[in-house]
């Protein structure tokens, strides 16, 4: 099938598959170590603080290489960028899967977060660039998919594959797929993207590195370290000084790394904060309820793992779907009804027990993963329709940094209240301590998502087409 843009020169249905089978290997790696963690520590010999690195580094390098990729996009062709990222990820791969030692495993997360960082805003920037306006919605519905899926059945996957073989077949299994993917690129990758002039501002590079880096470093620190650790200070301190001073720098400059115009809308910086907010909600509850089910009901990693799969099934069967009905009615209700389903089943998870059914969890969190489908993609979209072409790519970029800050900021926020509430508890039964924690950290959660469905009553009703002044 045809475009039905300028040339016609490329099949779509050959790049969104492409695109699709790239992102979810790179994405799936986010999660993959988590539950493999244990493994890796005793056979290389290392304690949790260093093997907790091999996830965070993962994370941050994504954090800073985002924000850089809407200059990579007006650089590069979109043909040049997908194989260099499939290809950094790939190498990043086969590092893994051989590395003798800690620190060249950690350098083989670094490579393989450089391809994945780069691999997610540009797969969202082709995929709005090759569909229609009246078809983005379904379009970004398959990105949710792989944003909703990936990471989910990441830890379940890692931890049946550790307990059946060693951690290595976590990267063994990735590698064929990655190079499969990599070829057929290489070989059916066709440029749909313009290029423009732009040229290369170090400093920018420098001040976005300290800024996003240095905020998803300390707020990701704080959920495990606490507000008050120097480390977390001084990182958050030269995170939002270097962000000052990169935003500034952007504003001058004829042509921004990242253009913080993009703000000017007021329906793309709406739906970027509800963004961050469905973002913090879905993976602060994703690593609240895994600490209950194996510090108070002693389930398994992999069983706990297991939990959230009908969740990201859920989620991933929703995605297309809501992306087709919000072609049809635009993003408004969507929202609404999403975040009043987060409210609603935030209240249940709000009053844990000793006791609390685990089927009545796992049902209530599927039905709160169907409701995230109906906010995240559809509200990117409704967002960057709002954007004239030629910012496409910036807000993308900038939609994807913000949600990485989001959910760093929502984790660090629900662990912290729930740290802090498990110390102050009334009650010497140190599990009882911990439920109450986790029960005051979901009060938080209903909070937000309240908050969260009083703004979706603001946001326009109708999809803005491509080409209207951002408003």
């Amino acid at each position: 099938m045809s475009t039905e843009t300028e040339h016609q020169t490329y099949n779509r249905k050959i790049i969104v598959g492409l695109l699709i089978a790239g992102a979810f290997i790179a994405i799936l790696n986010q999660t993959l170590l988590v539950t493999a963690l244990p493994h890796i520590m005793a056979d290389l010999n290392i304690d949790a603080t260093q093997g907790q690195w091999l996830t965070t580094a993962f994370m941050l390098t994504n954090g800073i290489l985002i924000p850089i990729t809407a200059f990579l996009i007006e650089k590069f062709s979109s043909r040049a960028l997908v194989i260099t990222a499939m290809a950094i990820f790939t190498a990043g791969t086969v590092v893994g899967a051989f590395a003798p030692n800690f620190p060249v495993l950690l350098a083989a997360r670094i490579i393989q977060a450089a391809g994945a960082g780069i691999m997610m805003p540009l797969m969202q920037t082709i995929f709005l660039t090759i569909f229609p306006v009246d078809k983005r919605g379904a379009a970004m519905g398959m990105v949710g998919l792989v944003i909703a899926f990936a990471p989910a059945i990441g830890p379940t996957l890692s931890g049946w594959i550790v307990d059946s073989f060693t951690w290595r077949y976590l990267f063994y299994i990735i590698l064929p797929i990655a190079v499969i993917d990599l070829i057929l690129v290489i070989m059916l990758m066709k440029n749909v993207t313009k290029l423009r002039e732009t040229s290369l501002d170090i400093l920018s590079i420098i001040l976005s590195t300290l800024g996003f880096g240095g905020l998803l470093y300390g707020f990701s620190s704080a959920g495990s370290d606490g507000w008050g650790d120097q480390t977390v200070l001084i990182s958050l301190a030269v995170g939002a000084v270097s962000l000052i001073f990169f935003i500034m720098r952007q504003m001058k400059i004829k042509r921004p790394i990242l253009e913080f115009r993009v703000f000017q809308s007021w329906t793309f910086s709406l739906t970027t904060l509800l963004g961050m907010i469905v973002f913090a909600l879905m993976i602060g509850t994703e690593t609240i309820l895994p600490l209950y089910t194996q510090n108070v009901r002693s389930i398994s990693a992999f069983d706990s793992g297991l939990m959230l799969l009908p969740g990201a099934i859920a989620m991933g069967i929703m995605s297309p779907i809501i992306g087709k009905i919000f072609d049809k009615i635009g993003g408004k209700g969507l929202a609404i009804i999403g975040f009043a389903i987060l409210l609603l089943t935030s209240i249940p998870f709000a009053d844990l027990k000793d006791d609390t059914s685990i089927t009545f969890i796992v049902i209530l969190y599927t039905i709160r993963m169907a409701g995230t489908s109906m906010i995240m993609m559809p509200l990117t979209t409704a967002g960057i329709n709002a954007l004239p072409p030629h910012l496409i790519a910036h807000g993308t970029a900038m939609n994807n940094t913000m949600r990485q800050i989001g959910g760093s900021i929502g984790t660090a926020v629900l662990i912290s209240v729930m740290s802090n509430s498990t110390k102050n508890a009334s009650t010497t039964n140190p599990i009882n301590a911990v439920i109450h924690g986790m029960n005051s950290a979901f009060i938080v959660a209903a909070v937000l998502a309240l908050a969260g469905f009083i703004l979706s009553f603001t946001l326009k009703r109708k999809v803005q087409k491509e080409g209207q002044p951002a408003r």
